[in-house]
C-alpha cells in the first residue's frame, strides 16, 4: 500500500471539499477501506479511501455515507459531509467525515460506553436507503454460504467441511428464531463492532465504521460484540460471564425495552451462533483471498489471526 497523501491534497483542492493549506497523513487501514487524517488550519478530516465490499454492492461508499446520515442524530457516529465514486483512481470511492481524535475501547473499562452507544443507535428511526435482513439466520447464512464458496477450496479442507456442517446447524434454527422475533421492532445495526471500531475519548464513545450496516435486529450488535472472533480479535480478550451480563444489563436499561431481561440475553445467545458462523466463514473466505489473489490491502497482523482462528475452528463453532 503506497501513501497517498498528495494525490489527497491534488483531489481535495481540484473538488473545493476543504478551502486553504492543507496537510495530509495515513492514518489506519482496515480490510476494505483506507483512511487519512487531512488538517486545515482549524480542523481535522479524515477522508476514507475504499478498496471493496462486504455488501456485494457497486456504490459502497454512496452506500456507507447514507448510513452515516441515518446516524448522525444519535451523537456517538462521525458527521459525513462529501463523498464521490469519481475519485481519479483513488480506489472505488472517498468519503469525507468528521475525524475523531481518542482511543480504541477497553474491554475492561468500556462496556457500559458500549452499550450506551447501541442503545442509541437502535433507537433511531430506521432510513428507506439501507439494506434490510428481516431474516438474521437465513440472511447471514446465506452470506456465509457464499463465503465459503467464493473461492476454489485448496486450504483447510477440514475446516470448510466443518463450516457446512455448522451451516446446517443455523440454518435449522431459522424459523424458530425467527418466531422468537415476531412483534420486535426492526432498527439500524452496525454488525462489525470490534473494539477498533469504537474511539473513547474525555467527553465521549463513539462508534466509527460504518461500511456494513443494515436494518435489522438489535441482537446483530449485541451478540457480534460479546462473540469471542470479536473480542479477540483486535484486543485478544475473552469477556467473563459477568461483563457479559454487565453489559447487557447497561443496556438493557438504557434502551427503555418492554421485553425482559431474561428474554433479551436469550435471543442475543442464540444470534452469537449466527454471528459466528459469519465470522468463521469470512476467515475461511479471507485466508484463500490473501494467499491466491492480488489484494489491495494486506496486513499480516490480520493474516495471522485469520491462521489462529482457523486453526482453532473446532473450539469456535463447539
Amino acid at each position: 500500500m503506497t501513501d497517498k497523501s498528495s494525490q489527497i491534497i491534488t483531489f481535495l483542492q481540484s473538488r473545493d471539499w476543504l478551502l486553504g493549506t492543507l496537510s495530509c497523513k495515513f492514518l489506519a487501514a482496515g480490510e476494505y477501506n483506507e483512511n487519512y487524517i487531512v488538517s486545515t488550519a482549524d480542523n481535522d478530516y479524515v477522508f476514507r479511501i475504499n478498496h471493496g465490499t462486504q455488501l456485494g454492492l457497486s456504490n459502497q461508499i454512496e452506500y456507507e455515507f447514507h448510513v452515516l446520515e441515518a446516524v448522525e442524530d444519535s451523537g456517538v457516529t462521525p458527521t459525513p459531509y462529501h463523498y464521490t465514486q469519481d475519485c481519479n483512481n483513488l480506489g472505488l470511492g472517498v468519503l469525507l467525515m468528521e475525524y475523531i481524535p481518542g482511543t480504541s475501547l477497553d474491554y475492561h473499562r468500556n462496556l457500559d460506553d458500549a452499550a450506551s452507544i447501541f442503545a442509541k443507535i437502535h433507537s433511531l428511526p430506521t432510513d428507506k436507503k439501507l439494506i434490510r435482513q428481516e431474516n438474521p439466520p437465513q440472511d447471514i447464512s446465506k452470506e456465509s454460504h457464499g463465503l465459503i464458496h467464493r473461492y476454489p477450496s485448496k486450504y483447510y479442507q477440514d475446516v470448510r467441511t466443518l463450516l457446512l456442517r455448522y451451516y446446517d446447524k443455523i440454518m435449522g434454527l431459522s424459523d424458530g428464531y425467527l418466531k422468537m422475533l415476531l412483534n420486535e421492532s426492526l432498527c439500524i445495526v452496525n454488525t462489525e463492532v470490534n473494539s477498533g471500531n469504537f474511539i473513547i475519548n474525555k467527553s465521549q464513545a463513539y462508534l466509527v465504521d460504518w461500511e456494513k450496516a443494515v436494518v435489522s435486529y438489535r441482537y446483530q450488535d449485541l451478540a457480534h460484540f460479546l462473540v469471542p472472533t470479536t473480542t479477540l480479535w483486535k484486543a485478544d480478550y475473552r469477556l467473563s460471564p459477568q461483563e457479559r451480563e454487565q453489559f447487557l444489563r447497561h443496556y438493557h436499561a438504557k434502551s427503555n425495552l418492554t421485553l425482559s431481561f431474561d428474554e433479551l440475553y436469550e435471543k442475543t445467545s442464540i444470534m452469537e451462533e449466527i454471528i459466528l458462523l459469519r465470522a468463521m466463514s469470512w476467515c475461511y473466505m479471507a485466508y484463500h483471498e490473501y494467499t491466491i489473489t492480488n489484494r489491495e490491502l494486506v496486513h499480516n497482523d490480520t493474516f495471522d489471526k485469520i491462521v489462529a482462528y482457523l486453526n482453532e475452528a473446532e473450539c469456535f463453532l463447539a
